[in-house]
């Protein structure tokens, strides 16, 4: 919840600044607005189904010989990886052992996320001053994989062994695996995105780049993923998300 409410705050701060930022513009010379070839970045985001980490994305705009709406537009290819949560995961820790573990967490979901999709330039920079402020839509497959939740398990002669969550076996658990194990037993569950978004290029040098892009995506998989053993699981998910990049420009 807290979460949507940070997304919701720099959503509308954004908002805000896009129409402060209009009338600023509109009094000056459209001729002076900078102009680049390429911009290249990459980023680190967070989302509504995910930790404050979420993941890791490079993305990339490449101008069009061509206006969309009287605008410049740009080629949008980007490439996400993202680990998505259930909202019922809890990480509790043993005051005994110090082991923390989510208790009834079956697999963890990391999404491979290739998008293709359109960028427009809605407000450009002039000179060194003010902000770019940009449109995008773009979509592509999701390549799921559903990594299980490795466990500690306790049997009756003492011995210790690190095994895949089994809910039929919850009483014996002593704490988590390592994140590192369990990778091997992986499922590859196909899907398909699509998102849209606003992007703030805040730079301070003409030929970097530095910017947020807040915006939502819809996703859906062939199949429910299992994350949580007791809990509703779903094949379809939405989620906002917020994204802090850094990068360069070419003219």
């Amino acid at each position: 919840m807290m979460r949507v409410k940070l997304l919701l705050s720099v959503a509308i701060l954004f908002a805000l600044s896009t129409e402060i930022y209009a009338q600023r513009r509109s009094v000056k010379n459209e001729d002076a607005e900078e102009t680049y070839k390429s911009f290249t970045s990459l980023g680190i985001t967070t989302n509504t189904n995910s930790g404050i980490l979420g993941g890791a994305v490079f993305r990339q705009s490449s101008a069009l010989g061509t206006k969309m709406f009287g605008k410049n537009a740009y080629r949008y290819l980007a490439l996400e990886l993202v680990n998505v949560k259930h909202p019922k995961e809890l990480s509790t820790q043993d005051f005994v052992t110090g082991a923390r573990l989510v208790y009834g967490k079956q697999n963890y979901l990391f999404v491979l996320r290739p998008e293709y999709g359109r960028e427009i330039a809605l407000f450009s920079r002039q000179d060194d001053e003010g902000i770019s402020i940009s449109g995008i839509v773009a979509a592509g497959p999701s390549l799921g994989f559903e990594k299980p939740y490795m466990v500690q398990y306790q049997g009756s002669d003492g011995r210790v062994t690190t095994q895949p969550f089994d809910p039929n076996r919850a009483g014996d658990i002593i704490g988590a695996g390592s994140f590192f194990q369990g990778f091997g037993k992986s499922k590859v569950v196909p899907g398909l995105h699509i998102k849209t978004a606003m992007s703030f290029e805040l730079s301070a040098f003409r030929d970097n780049v530095t910017g947020v892009e807040v915006g939502f995506i819809a996703e859906a998989f062939s199949r429910k993923i299992t994350i949580m053993a007791d809990a509703q699981n779903k094949a379809f998910f939405t989620s906002g998300y917020l994204t802090l990049y850094f990068g360069s420009k070419k003219r």
